[in-house]
Formats: structure tokens, sequence, C-alpha cells
């Protein structure tokens, strides 16, 4: 049953939300997110023993079930997202929101989404939580944006929704081919996919991955995050960025590379190379921003591209690299996207040329810049590392030829680059000339606490990275 609750104390607190008015709203959803990322605590200390299964009835003559499980992979992202769900709700308690008890409502009842994404284990199940956790993401950027946000929500919505159709199409017809009567269960879709012959697998791959590569997202299907992340309010930017980014890399590698192992073998070159040009792109974009919101982006799609190259690498200290890597990267993606928001709020600017100085007159957000930038560029003794090593172990493990060589060394230059426009970042923001427009106060205590919880999990997973390991050792291909 505490699966359960993992999903329905989001979801209850959600729509009981929507009839709170003003702090009450805010406060119900901290307790909320308290209460979840206690459970999910629960959930992972008890993953070292055994996964947690919970099943239910649910539409018996659609061959579904209410199915649910927590390995490890599954309960170190219910993890995180109990996690980043505190920071962003305790981090915006003093914050002036319009209509609060609606903005937390969605906030909510999105978290609830993400959860039901990462535990179930019935397809149909999954598809409905996945579209769950992306409605609410339309209500919040169109109505609590900045002032391009209805074309851009726009624009998200067309790709989403395109890409869940061709998701739910694949669903569809991957159950159709089950053995024995209908069944959408995660074993028989493995079941049916791996019966399937080549030719079907390598068209069916497509009609899924693109609804993964989406939500990633990876090159050529990463044009609607750049502007999406710089029009959403910054809790929802959070949530887009640090969580369901990994609900498209936890799908593929639950609900793709076991399904269909002979379409992946033969595309998987393909993505390993667009994955690792968009990894170059977004770096080299990212370099010549002088929006802070614009280069954090760029540099998420650049670190989610280096992901899906090792997604697609079929080398198992990769696979295992992703997994510590999709938990540490929406650690640092969150303190970067909070001190962003505290930098726009007391500079009333996004352009770096206009800033400096800041360590100077609010030191604590300096070094909590610092320490957060680092651990995004995988700096030894920061969380960041030990998963971006395992990953590029991943990738130079396999096929020595000289076209392989050549894209270890274009995804090794990301973090060449990736070092430059973040160091840039902090001189021209941290330090430098002061300029005219000087922070007025540092960070509040509210701010001071979500900084500390983030700058805690990269320093302890950085010194001592063991729990993540084992939590999600053994957990490749589900």
């Amino acid at each position: 049953m505490i699966l359960l609750f993992l999903i329905l104390v989001p979801l209850l607190s959600g729509i009981l939300s929507f009839s709170v008015k003003g702090s009450a709203a805010k406060t119900l959803a901290l307790i909320s997110s308290m209460i979840t990322l206690g459970l999910s605590a629960y959930v992972s200390a008890t993953n070292y023993k055994e996964a947690i299964v919970f099943s239910c009835e649910w539409i018996p003559m659609l061959g579904t079930q209410f199915s649910l499980v927590a390995d490890g992979m599954s309960s170190m992202l219910c993890l995180l997202t109990g996690i980043v769900s505190l920071v962003v709700f305790l981090t915006n308690l003093d914050k002036d929101t319009e209509a609060p008890g609606s903005f937390n409502g969605f906030m909510l009842l999105s978290q609830a989404g993400l959860m039901g994404v990462f535990l179930a284990t019935d397809a149909l199940v999954f598809y409905v939580f996945w579209e769950l956790a992306l409605i609410p993401v339309y209500f919040l950027c169109s109505r609590w944006g900045g002032e391009k946000r209805i074309p851009v929500t726009f624009k998200f919505f067309v790709y989403t929704f395109v890409g869940s159709l061709m998701l739910l199409a694949g669903l569809i017809y991957l159950s159709l081919q089950t053995p024995g009567t209908v069944s959408y269960a995660w074993a028989d879709i493995v079941a049916a996919g791996n019966a399937l012959p080549a030719t079907t697998q390598q068209g069916l791959f497509w009609l899924i991955f693109i609804a993964f590569a989406i939500k990633m997202p990876i090159f050529p299907f990463h044009t609607w995050q750049p502007d999406a992340y710089e029009q959403s309010p910054t809790p929802v930017t959070i949530i887009l960025s640090a969580l369901m980014v990994k609900m498209g890399l936890y799908a593929v590698l639950r609900w793709l590379l076991p399904v269909l192992p002979m379409g992946v073998a033969l595309w998987s070159n393909f993505v390993v190379i667009l994955s690792v040009i968009g990894i170059v792109y977004a770096s080299c974009i990212a370099i010549v921003q002088t929006d802070i919101k614009r280069l954090v982006a760029y540099s998420s799609i650049a670190h989610m591209g280096l992901m899906s190259a090792a997604a697609f690498s079929a080398n198992a200290i990769g696979m295992h690299g992703i997994m510590v890597q999709m938990f540490n990267h929406g650690i640092n993606i969150t303190g970067m996207w909070l001190i962003v928001s505290m930098i726009e709020n007391r500079w009333g600017t996004r352009d770096m040329t206009k800033m400096g100085g800041m360590a100077s007159v609010a030191p604590r957000m300096a070094i909590a810049l610092v320490i957060i930038s680092l651990a995004n560029i995988a700096l030894p003794l920061t969380n960041g590392f030990v998963g971006e090593f395992m990953l590029f172990n991943g990738l130079f493990a396999g096929d020595h030829s000289a076209p392989q060589i050549g894209i270890m060394v274009l995804a090794g230059l990301g973090i060449i680059l990736g070092a430059v426009y973040t160091l840039n970042m902090i001189q021209k923001t941290a330090y430098g000339n002061t300029t005219e427009m000087v922070i007025s106060k540092d960070l509040s205590v509210n701010e001071y606490a979500g900084l500390a919880i983030i700058i805690a999990v990269i320093l302890y997973l950085g010194v001592y990275p063991k729990p993540l390991l084992d939590l999600t050792a053994g957990m490749i291909g589900g």
C-alpha cells in the first residue's frame, strides 16, 4: 500500500489545494511534500532488501491491472522527486504567486503523475500517469509563465501531444501482440516485443522512441525546451528540467531497450550520433549566451545528450552510470535554477553583462553558486563526478574503430565546453566588477534551507556515493 500512498498523498493534496487560499495552500503543499519525501525515503531504504510490489484489478476487459513496482531505479527516481518537490515548495514559501491554491494544486498533481510514471509496470497505467504528469504543466506555463508563454506553451503542447499519440499507438500495438489474451503487463509487453520480426521492431522503435526523445529532449527534438524553460515560472522550470526529462530517459531504459532489442540494435549508433551532436551543439550555444536562464537550459540539453548516448552504448557500467547521473543531474539542475531565480529576483535581469560583484554583497549566494556550478560540470568530490565518469567509461568501453573514437572525442569535448561556459558564468555573476545593479540582500531563511539540502546531497554523494550505487545496482533493463 505504501506505493499507492506515494501517488495518493500528492494527488489528494493537489485536489484539496484548489479549495485552499493564500499561504495555507503553500503550507499544505510543503506538508504534503514532506510526507511524500518520507515515504520515498522509506521505499528506497526498503529496496536494499527487495522490491516492493502493489497490484489490484483495474480494467480487466482491457487486460490491464493497476500494477506498481518499486525496484532500485524506480525508488531512486521517487526519492529524487520527493527531494526536488520539497525544495521547490520550501524555497517558494516567501514568493508572491497569483492564485497560490491553483498553482500549488497543479504542481502537486504533476508530482503525483511523476510518481506514477516511475512506479507503473502496466503499460496503460504508465501512459495514464505520463499524461497526468504533463497536463498540469500546460496550465502552469500558460497561466503563470512569461510574456511569450502562450506561443511557447502551444509549441510544447504540440510536441508532447504528437509524441504521446505515437507512444499510445505503439503500446496498443504491442498489447495486441501479447500471447493469449490482450495484456499491458510489463513482462507480457517485453515478450511480445521480443517476438516481433526485426523489420517490425525497427519501425516500432521510432514510433515509441520519438515520444521519449521529445521528453528528454535530445537533438533534433529539443527545440521546445529552451523557450519553455525561459518562459515558465521557476518552480515549473525545475519540475521540467530536474524531473520530467528523466521521464523520457527512464522510459527508454524501462520500456524501449528491453522491449525492442533488434530495433535498438539497428538504430543505436544513429541515436548515439544524434545525442553527441546535441552535446556539442548545446554546449556551443550555451557559450555564446548572455541570458543566464537560457545558458542553464542549453547546459541541461548537453547533459541529457550524454546520458542518452550512454543508454544506447549497450554497456553495463554506462547503464549503471545513467541511473546514478539521473539522480545527480536532477539535484544539481535544481540548485542551478534556484540560484538563477534568486539572481533574477534581486537584479531584475537575466543578462549576465549587467551583473557582477555578487560575492561582495551576497557571499552565501555566491558560495552556493560556485559549489552547485562545479557539481554541474562534474568536479571530483561532487556528486556529478561519479556518474559522469561511469557514463564516459561506458562510452569508451566498446568498439574502438575510428568512427567510434571520433564520437568519443566529441562527447568528451562536452566536458571542456561545459567548463568554459560554467566558469564564464561564475566570473560574470559572482566576481568581476560590481555593477550599478547591486544585489540588495543575501539568502532568506527558506532559500538558505533549500540550498542547504541541495548542497548537502552534492557533497555527501560526492564523497560517499556508495548508497546511491548500491540502490541502483542490478536494475539494468527492468
